[in-house]
């Protein structure tokens, strides 16, 4: 049963991630919307996207829940590490939210389907909270998540083995995730941009591959680089100064509560078995 939860739970995921990348891309497929506005650029699908991002997280929770006979106290540290990182996007120093540093650790010491739900659920619970609610919402949920996500797909093992130098590789990771992040959000509004003075940033349909590109790394240089460089040296100094000491804090709690049962020694015998590697 509990495979069968996992392989449920990594659909889920990946069923997820599908959409967000079609909810991303599909603009680019189709003809400019005339007198479309970048703030209602996705008005009227990201309803649907919002609802379809949460039903499939809560299906990826209920396969999770099933995998192992410590899943429950699994989601009960995802409710509280989503809660922390929900108020702490509500505390801004000089314009740096902190909530994408426990995405980052808790998709390491946790796994890409934590990750992800931390990072989506984060977003979620943030903007209902501070009222960031808007068409932007489900991109930020799945940028945010594949941040977790991906950060899950570390060698946390080999990583482990560099001692203080662990959290050194995390930090650079959260830098580029910062900015990979960035990159990532413009593209919710980009094609919908219209400015005739800035023609040459803007995306025009037919465009031939390495132009679109071109024309992306221009406007992103122009408009998001210097914000999500902020975000990306507020990633790099959190997870370099706090991070050691909130891996060993994660990792005890891995360790304490992912279990499975299965059996040892004689056929009517069961025991514990530790997952936590």
């Amino acid at each position: 049963m509990s495979t069968i939860n996992r392989w449920l739970t990594g659909a889920a995921i990946a069923a997820a991630s599908l959409v967000g990348i079609v909810a991303f891309s599909y603009p680019f497929y189709i003809p400019r919307q005339a007198g479309a506005l970048e703030i209602t650029s996705h008005a009227q699908d990201a309803p649907f996207l919002f609802i379809a991002l949460i039903v499939l997280c809560l299906g990826a929770l209920l396969g999770d829940l099933g995998a192992t006979q410590g899943s429950a106290k699994h989601v009960a540290v995802l409710g509280i590490l989503t809660a922390i990182a929900a108020a702490l996007r509500t505390v801004r120093v000089v314009g740096f939210s902190g909530i994408f540093f426990l995405p980052i650790l808790g998709g390491y010491v946790f796994g890409p389907t934590f990750g992800f739900l931390l990072g989506a659920l984060s977003l979620m619970v943030s903007a209902l909270m501070g009222g960031g609610v808007g068409p932007w919402l489900p991109f930020q949920m799945f940028a945010t998540g594949w941040a977790g996500l991906l950060s899950g797909l570390l060698p946390g093992a080999r990583l482990q083995r560099l001692g203080r130098g662990e959290p050194a590789v995390l930090a650079v990771w959260g830098f580029a995730l910062g900015l990979i992040f960035g990159a990532i959000m413009n593209l919710w509004f980009w094609p919908f941009v219209f400015a005739p003075q800035q023609s040459a940033l803007n995306w025009q349909p037919g465009l031939a591959l390495a132009d679109t590109l071109g024309r992306y790394a221009a406007f992103y240089a122009v408009t998001s680089l210097p914000h999500d460089l902020w975000r990306a040296g507020g990633n790099f100094l959190v997870l370099l100064l706090f991070g050691r000491p909130l891996l060993r804090l994660m990792r005890r709690f891995h360790q304490r509560f992912h279990f499975e049962v299965e059996p040892v020694g004689s056929a009517h015998t069961l025991g514990f078995v530790n997952r936590s590697q």
